[in-house]
């Protein structure tokens, strides 16, 4: 049975989602796993308004707890900081225990990527983003609970996915 990895990201919301998640699925593919893409499922007709987005919800939670693991598309969404509903999905995966692979094409820091200036207070220096308030300097590329709960690849999906296929294929053998 091949491992079974959930799709997540804000590719659902491209123009394209339907036809980019078939891609990435046949990525998936390639390497020998089953891709699970959140428009896999088809929300029953006539559902509109809060109900749709629950039942999205649920669907979407479903696939995740049937996953073996999660891959993260943590590129930047609407600003500096990756989609919020895949931050979650992301969150939940690793509460449930499974494994969870990320990629982004943001190599530099967190501070190379929003600082603006420092700012001096009692604590001593810090980074500061537009709005003034502290940016976190762990050099890492992503906050600290996405960058620490998961393997970051800097690059593409199809990267990603050589990242984890490597990975199982190591884990297989030992």
């Amino acid at each position: 049975m091949p491992f079974r990895i959930y799709l997540a990201g804000f590719d659902v919301f491209r123009p394209d989602a339907v036809a980019h998640g078939q891609a990435l699925q046949a990525l998936c593919a390639r390497v020998g796993m089953e891709g699970l893409y959140p428009l896999d499922n088809q929300a029953p007709a006539g559902l509109t308004g809060p109900d749709l987005a629950h039942w999205i919800y649920r669907a979407n939670v479903q696939l995740i707890q049937s996953a073996d693991g999660v891959m993260a598309n943590l590129n930047p969404f609407r600003g500096s900081e990756p989609d919020s509903g895949t931050a979650f999905e992301v969150g939940y995966a690793i509460a449930l225990g499974k494994p969870v692979w990320a990629y982004t094409q943001q190599g530099g820091s967190v501070v190379e990527q929003v600082s603006v200036g420092q700012a001096s207070d009692a604590a001593g220096p810090r980074h500061i983003d537009a709005n003034g308030y502290t940016v976190e300097d762990f050099g890492m590329n992503l906050n600290l609970m996405l960058a620490c709960s998961a393997t970051v690849v800097v690059g593409d999906a199809g990267e990603c996915l050589k990242r984890i296929a490597h990975q199982l294929g190591a884990a297989k053998s030992s």
